[in-house]
C-alpha cells in the first residue's frame, strides 16, 4: 500500500483546512503516502457549503475529475466536508466517478472507506455524533511537513446551536461539542514541545466553549472550563507565545474573556468579530440576538481592557429585506467600530436555512453595488491602520518566501502580513520570531526593516498588564 499516494483539496474556512491536516495524517499513518493532485492515486475534495458559488465549485470540479480517474485505472475520488455532509448519498447517485463520501464527523473511518473503495464499495458515512472520540486522532505522522512551522491550528470545540436564519454549519456541523481541557492543553504542550510559538483555537463558535457544561453544572465531570480559563492555562504553556481563537461570536464575550486580552500577554491583540450587518432589522431577520449598539459597546471594552487591539469582521450584503437605510447603517458601524478589515459577501441562499424562504430579495444590482461600497470603506480603513504602524516595531512569524524574489513573509500579532527583505533578515526561516521596524504601509500588508539596536518596547501590551509573563 506505501506505493498508493494521496492528495486533497479544500476549500472553505479554517476548520476544514485543519480537518484536511487530520485527514492527510491519518491517511499517512494507514501507509498511503502524499503526493500531488496531478500524479496521486487518490484525490479526497473537501467540501465547504457556506456560499452557493463553493457548492458550484465543488460539481464542476468532479465534473473535470471524471477525466482525471480514466487517465489511469485504480484512481480514487472522495468527498468530504460539509456538502458531504448535507448530500451524503446523492453526491454517489449524482456522480459515478465518486468512490466515498464521508461527512464531517467521520474523518477517523476514511482510512477504513478508502479501503472498501480499492475493493470496488462505493459507500457514504453522515452518520452524526455528539461523542468526543472524534478528537481522538493519532501523533503527527513523522513524514507530515508542517505547512507554517511555528504556528497550528488547535480544535478546542465543533458544532453550533446558534441557528442563524443563513447559515447551513448547524447542520453540516452538528451541535456544539467541546473537548475537555485537559486534552486541549496535551496537545497545546505537544506542540509547542515540536516549536510551535502560536497556536490558532478553532470552533465554529469557539467561545462557547464549555458553555452548556457550565449552565448544567456538569463542567467539573465533562472536564470543560470557562473559555478565559482556558485560555490562561494555556497562556501558561513554556514555550507558547501567541494564542488565536476564531472564529467568536458576539454573545459569548463575558467579562472573563474580555479581560483577559488585557490580562494575559500571550493572547494575540487581535480579535475576528463577526458582525453580518449595522441594521438592527436585518441582524433580527439573521436570528444574531444582538443589536449594533452592542457591537459598538463589545468594541469598546475590548479596547478599554487592551488599547491597541485590532478588530476584524464577517459582513453580509443583500439580505432579503435590507433597505438603503439598512445598508448605511451597516458602513456607519464599520466606521464607527472602526474595522482594520474583513471578509464581505453578498448573500447567498442556503438550501435548509430559514433565510432561503424569505420573500423581498434584494436585486443583484444593487446587492453588488453595496458589496462594492463596503468593500471601498474597508480597503480604505485597512490602508490607514497600516499608515498608523509605521515607524512601529512588531514580532513578525515568519511563514516563508513572499511572492517577490528575495522577500520573506509573516504575521505579526495584530494578524497584518509583513514582508521584509531577506537579505536584511538572515534569522528570518519559517517558525522564527523575528523583531521589525515598520518602514512602509500598502494597501494589503506592510514591508519591515530590521529593529533599531537600542531597545524600544514591542508596540502593544499595556504597562502593567504582566499576567503571563515568561
Amino acid at each position: 500500500m506505501a506505493d498508493r499516494s494521496f492528495a486533497i483539496r479544500t476549500f472553505g474556512c479554517q476548520m476544514n483546512v485543519h480537518d484536511s491536516d487530520k485527514l492527510a495524517n491519518l491517511l499517512l499513518h494507514a501507509g498511503y503516502a502524499a503526493g500531488e493532485p496531478e500524479t496521486a492515486d487518490v484525490l479526497v475534495v473537501n467540501t465547504c457549503s457556506i456560499r452557493e458559488k463553493a457548492e458550484h465549485k465543488l460539481y464542476s470540479d468532479l465534473g473535470m475529475l471524471r477525466q482525471w480517474k480514466a487517465e489511469r485505472p485504480g484512481r480514487l475520488i472522495g468527498v468530504g466536508g460539509c456538502v458531504a455532509q448535507q448530500e451524503g448519498d446523492a453526491l454517489l447517485a449524482r456522480f459515478p466517478q465518486v468512490d466515498f463520501v464521508f461527512g464531517t464527523h467521520n474523518l477517523r473511518h476514511v482510512p477504513a472507506m478508502l479501503r472498501s473503495a480499492e475493493a470496488g464499495q462505493r459507500r457514504a458515512d453522515v452518520a452524526t455524533t455528539a461523542s468526543l472520540d472524534r478528537f481522538d486522532l493519532p501523533e503527527r505522522h513523522p513524514h507530515f511537513p508542517d505547512a507554517t512551522p511555528g504556528r497550528a491550528f488547535l480544535t478546542v470545540m465543533e458544532g453550533c446551536d446558534m441557528f442563524c436564519t443563513f447559515c447551513i454549519v448547524p447542520t453540516t456541523r452538528g451541535r456544539e461539542v467541546s473537548r475537555p481541557a485537559d486534552a486541549i492543553v496535551r496537545e497545546a504542550e505537544r506542540l509547542a514541545a515540536r516549536g510551535v510559538i502560536e497556536v490558532v483555537l478553532l470552533g465554529q463558535t469557539v467561545n462557547a466553549y464549555g458553555r452548556h457544561d457550565l449552565r448544567r453544572g456538569t463542567s467539573e465531570t465533562a472536564g470543560t472550563l470557562r473559555f478565559a480559563s482556558l485560555l490562561e492555562r494555556l497562556a501558561a504553556i513554556p514555550g507558547l507565545r501567541r494564542i488565536r481563537y476564531t472564529s467568536p461570536h458576539p454573545i459569548f464575550f463575558d467579562d472573563e474573556l474580555v479581560q483577559a486580552h488585557g490580562a494575559i500577554e500571550a493572547l494575540c491583540p487581535h480579535v475576528h468579530l463577526p458582525v453580518q450587518s449595522g441594521s438592527d432589522a436585518v441582524l433580527a431577520r439573521m436570528r444574531r440576538r444582538y443589536a449594533a449598539d452592542a457591537i459598538r459597546s463589545l468594541a469598546d471594552r475590548l479596547r478599554a481592557a487592551r488599547p491597541d487591539l485590532v478588530l476584524t469582521t464577517d459582513l453580509i450584503v443583500g439580505f432579503p429585506g435590507e433597505s438603503d437605510a439598512d445598508f448605511d447603517a451597516t458602513l456607519a458601524l464599520v466606521r464607527e467600530v472602526g474595522f482594520v478589515d474583513g471578509f464581505s459577501f453578498k448573500y447567498s441562499p442556503r438550501p435548509g436555512t430559514a433565510a432561503a424562504s424569505l420573500g423581498d430579495a434584494v436585486p443583484e444590482a444593487a446587492a453588488q453595488e453595496r458589496l462594492e461600497a463596503l468593500q471601498a470603506l474597508l480597503r480604505a480603513q485597512t490602508l490607514a491602520y497600516h499608515r498608523s504602524r509605521v515607524g512601529r516595531e512588531a514580532e513578525v512569524l515568519i511563514e516563508g518566501r513572499g511572492r517577490r524574489d528575495r522577500q520573506v513573509t509573516g504575521r505579526d500579532a495584530w494578524h497584518r502580513i509583513v514582508h521584509l527583505d531577506a537579505a536584511a533578515f538572515p534569522e528570518a526561516r519559517p517558525g522564527a520570531l523575528v523583531p521589525v521596524r515598520i518602514a512602509e504601509a500598502t494597501p494589503h500588508s506592510l514591508l519591515g526593516d530590521p529593529a533599531r539596536p537600542a531597545h524600544v518596547p514591542l508596540s502593544g501590551f499595556p504597562s502593567g498588564a504582566v499576567a503571563n509573563r515568561r
